[in-house]
């Protein structure tokens, strides 16, 4: 059924639900902030998790994870979501196009990732397909944590490769001490001609009530390339096919056409403040139209397409947060988003060619128990409702309604020394196909699934900043409409794909040993994880040309996935308060179809190092980057050569470390190579950026 809600009537209705909550409200308790006792450049780790149901420490976390912010973020960067986070350990992206860029997490990506807006899923099309890009705005962004590993699955089953969480000041959590507190961005990028700002303003009116408005602009030219377009396969495949016309697409480089974006967003909210607790509101739009790397043809009777698309999305969050007093519970914390998106895909002469059409709500409910003694812990549940039709010619999906509602506890122990964490997760999902009478390749119907997911963890102080840690897990994941009810061509990946409306829930068996060490001087994470996956879905090309196309299909069979992330830096030499620091960071993953051979698409063995002088008016740092070559691949992969990148940064700090102005410059990509990244579906259509120089500002006061 078709959500017919309009965003006033859902902002009514959510608020009518927090806001006998909010009349008894009498302390309000403002998210967890990063300490900031020592100077920024000399916190051996500052990250406090707040992606959770208890603010923790990034030390005592089980699994994997990874926080950006202060310089780190402003550095980073990117107008897409999964280039901000690509060179974070354990962290790849789609790269379909500098604006289509999603985050791949331990070779994972698509359904499997969550990419959430303060906890709460981006409600857009992003996991259907790679060239649909992720609604969310790293301009705004206060701070981004990256989970891995079974605590992400608090928040979904198809988390069951991660969660990234950006977090925005849309709803306010604190009221500002000045009268108005405002925070902007202004930068540039070469690269592709990137201009973009970005403003936020916060003011108190009074009574504990604060204010919020904030908005952004961003557009890019066709970005700027190291090299030839095509491949060097595709090259050669262009220049055997004997038509002039093909023939010169071997010759194009030095820009990869249709690539321009441009990306407008704005939002207001509100929220009231008070001695134990805080209600909330707020309402966003998105604006963007942005191309799609043309996929040129390199052999006789292919047709090349450039595809662009047009979105948009209106959003609305709602917030409580309460802090309960005496009893079982101390703490209430209720998020809700309702999201209305649609997007375009408009042909080369402007018409609308394919639209997409997304309306979904979520919400979701933590109770956090009262400490006693050693124990802790939180339960809690979700829900998740979703609308999602596909009009036109290349509709490759019915008209679909999935439902999901969980279930989840996660409990833990503190005992001196040794952190015990078990947790534990029940989800209900349908998913309801409704194809039109004239849809007859469509399965008509309805799936449904149960599926329980559990995890236990512990981890050891060994004194000396040392924590050693470990955890089983496991978990289920009910299929996506898209596996499930997908027979069609689309036009974006040009593919012909097909699911299976049988198949059943994938499961998986795994484990994680975590070491770390932080303190002053230096630091250490080292992170080996494996897993074993039942009936794991996964698409495969098949050699069989439809409408065209080449045909993609949904399979299941087992996999395994195993591999490792390294990560860390030591202060080598300390001149007063200036430092130089060395870093760096290793990643792989290896992943196996056990019948098939290599699952498609997984990042090879990348390996990161850094030189970096700190002090507190400056940093400098350089890098070298190296991604090795991938010849572990599925049948009609092609290889990918390895790279390396060289980068310089300076953060300026005129002001000092605790000033309000900070600004980044960066050399990316230094030596302009020719950089694919194996993980991308366009790797021989779309190579990355070239030599990329970048300059942005940020103030905040």
């Amino acid at each position: 059924m078709r959500l017919k809600s309009s965003p006033a009537l859902v902002a009514l209705l959510a608020g009518a639900a927090v806001f006998p909550a909010a009349v008894h409200a009498q302390d309000a308790t403002a998210p967890a902030e990063p300490e900031a006792q020592a100077p920024q450049h000399e916190r051996p780790d500052r990250s406090i998790i707040v992606t959770g149901v208890r603010p923790s420490s990034r030390l005592d976390a089980l699994s994997g994870v990874a926080v950006l912010q202060d310089s780190e973020l402003h550095q980073a960067i990117r107008p897409s979501i999964g280039e901000t986070l690509a060179r974070t350990p354990g962290v790849s992206a789609t790269s379909f196009g500098p604006s289509a860029s999603r985050p791949i997490l331990r070779g994972l990506q698509g359904e499997r990732v969550r990419v959430l807006t303060n906890g709460i899923g981006s409600i857009d099309v992003s996991n259907t397909s790679a060239d649909h890009a992720t609604i969310v705005n790293p301009l705004l962004a206060e701070r981004i944590e990256v989970l891995r590993g079974p605590q992400s699955l608090l928040y979904g089953s198809s988390a069951i490769g991660g969660v990234v969480n950006v977090i925005d000041r849309r709803v306010p959590s604190i009221v500002p001490d000045e009268p108005i507190h405002f925070a902007a961005l202004a930068g540039y990028g070469s690269a592709a001609n990137e201009r973009s700002a970005a403003a936020a303003v916060d003011v108190p009116i009074g009574g504990g009530f604060v204010i919020h408005a904030d908005g952004s602009y961003l557009k890019t030219d066709d970005l700027k390339i190291g090299g030839f377009v095509l491949s060097p396969r595709k090259r050669a495949e262009a220049r055997a096919s004997g038509e002039d016309e093909i023939v010169a697409n071997a010759g194009l480089r030095g820009r990869l056409p249709n690539s321009a974006s441009k990306t407008t967003t704005g939002a207001i909210g509100a929220a009231y403040i008070g001695e134990r607790g805080l209600i909330g509101v707020a309402y966003t739009r998105y604006d963007s139209l942005y191309g799609i790397p043309v996929r040129f043809a390199t052999q006789a009777g292919q047709e090349a397409e450039a595809p662009r698309l047009d979105v948009a999305q209106d959003r609305i969050d709602a917030r409580v947060e309460l802090t309960l007093g005496d009893g079982l519970f101390d703490k209430l914390r209720f998020r809700y988003a309702f999201g209305d998106y649609r997007h375009f895909e408009l042909e080369e002469d402007g018409e609308v060619g394919t639209a997409f059409f997304d309306q979904g709500m979520e919400g979701r409910l933590e109770l956090t128990q009262a400490r006693r003694g050693a124990w802790s812990g939180a339960v809690g549940g979700q829900f998740f409702i979703r609308d999602f039709d596909v009009v036109g010619e290349e509709a490759f999906l019915p008209k679909s309604t999935t439902s999901q509602i969980g279930l989840f506890t996660v409990q833990q122990l503190d005992i001196e020394r040794v952190k015990v964490e078990a947790g534990a997760r029940y989800e209900h999902s349908s998913a309801r196909a409704q194809p039109r009478p004239d849809e007859a390749q469509f399965f008509r119907g309805e799936r449904r699934f149960d599926v329980l997911s559990g995890s236990l963890g512990a981890s050891y102080d060994l004194g000396g900043g040392w924590r050693l840690g470990g955890n089983l897990s496991r978990t289920a994941r009910a299929p996506a409409v898209e596996e499930l009810f997908a027979n069609g061509p689309h036009a974006g990946t040009q593919a012909f794909e097909i699911g299976d409306p049988n198949f059943k829930q994938e499961k998986s068996l795994g484990g994680e040993a975590i070491l770390r060490r932080a303190g002053t001087g230096w630091s250490l994470e080292a992170s080996a994880y494996y897993t074993r996956f039942s009936d794991f879905i996964y698409e495969t090309q098949t050699g069989e040309v439809e409408d065209g196309l080449p045909v993609f299909q949904f399979l299941q069979s087992n996999a395994r996935y195993y591999g490792f992330e390294i990560q860390g830096e030591a202060t080598i030499a300390r001149f007063g308060e200036t430092r130089i620091v060395a870093d760096g960071l290793a990643d792989y993953v290896h992943a196996r179809i056990v019948g098939v051979g290599p699952a498609p698409r997984i990042p090879p063995l990348r390996l990161l190092g850094g030189l970096a002088v700190k002090s507190r008016s400056f940093d400098l740092r350089g890098e070298v980057e190296r991604v090795t070559k991938q010849d572990r691949i599925s049948s009609f992969e092609t290889p990918t050569k390895g790279y390396t990148l060289v980068n310089l940064e300076a953060n300026i700090r005129p002001f000092g470390d605790d000033r309000p102005l900070s600004v980044a410059l960066s050399a990316n990509n230094l030596f302009d190579i020719d950089a694919r990244r194996h993980a991308s579906v366009l790797k021989d259509f779309a190579p990355l950026v070239g030599r990329d120089l970048r300059i942005s500002a940020r103030l905040d006061f």
